[in-house]
């Protein structure tokens, strides 16, 4: 393997995060402690306990994810699309680059930003409710899978993207609304049976419930499946990549 080129393009992305923090952290940040100030301390105040956590408390996972999925997808699909609008992409294909170092190279970078923004925003919540994480070491994992596996996602979205509006409606369209459905600012059990059922079917409310059992140690399914969930998208998005990097899609449009 070529760690060089891999650190390469690792520390390039980095630095780009380094120049645009306010749009990078700063931002982010901001959004979602305007979740808390609102549905933490203005409403949480006025709500019960749900499953004996506090609902300021109780949505801190939850707010956590969406930032995680959105702003991983968004740093990924941009790091790889910018690239190929600007045609240095060939200069990366023209490289002694596998594409498994390029692939290593962004998504790293992604998935290293994404985490540093989780923890940071999880610095932030601590400011607006008290927290306990009952699995620490099981948080970490749950945060570094997740954010490697949507900026490998992410990064799938940057190849597909013919435009800038491509890379925008995927995690505004797609993912913010079925992180809303998936579980963040409520439990599974506070709706009817029917509705529960559907919910189901929303992959974010796997993340979501597994990530809340790492802290306080309630979920609305089954630990394993939330991370047999995860593992599978995983599986799906290298399986993604990996074909497409064999047949050259659009890489060098």
């Amino acid at each position: 393997m070529n760690l060089e080129a891999v650190r390469a393009i690792y520390m390039f992305e980095m630095a780009r995060t380094m120049r645009t923090l306010l749009q990078s952290v700063v931002s982010p940040v901001i959004s979602t402690s305007l979740y808390f100030v609102v549905f933490g301390s203005a409403i949480g105040t006025r709500m019960a306990e749900i499953e004996g956590v506090p609902y300021g408390a109780f949505i801190v996972p939850g707010l956590m994810m969406l930032t995680l999925l959105t702003q991983s997808i968004s740093n990924a699909a941009f790091a790889i699309y910018f690239p190929r609008f600007t045609g240095t992409i060939f200069e990366l294909l023209s490289a002694p680059v596998s594409p498994f170092e390029i692939v290593l190279g962004y998504v790293g970078a992604a998935a290293t930003k994404t985490v540093v923004l989780g923890l940071i925003i999880l610095a932030t919540a601590s400011l607006f409710v008290p927290l306990e994480i009952k699995h620490p070491v099981w948080m970490m994992a749950f945060l570094v899978l997740t954010a490697f596996t949507f900026a490998l996602f992410g990064f799938i979205i940057g190849i597909w993207a013919d435009g800038f509006e491509r890379l925008q409606v995927i995690p505004l369209l797609v993912i913010t609304p079925l992180t809303f459905l998936g579980g963040t600012f409520y439990s599974l059990d506070m709706l009817p049976p029917a509705w529960r059922t559907v919910t189901l079917f929303n992959p974010v409310v796997y993340l979501v419930s597994g990530f809340r059992w790492s802290f306080f140690g309630i979920s609305d399914v089954a630990v394993g499946l939330s991370l047999a969930m995860t593992l599978g998208f995983l599986a799906l998005c290298l399986g993604a990549c990996t074909w497409m990097f064999r047949t050259g899609y659009r890489l060098k449009s």
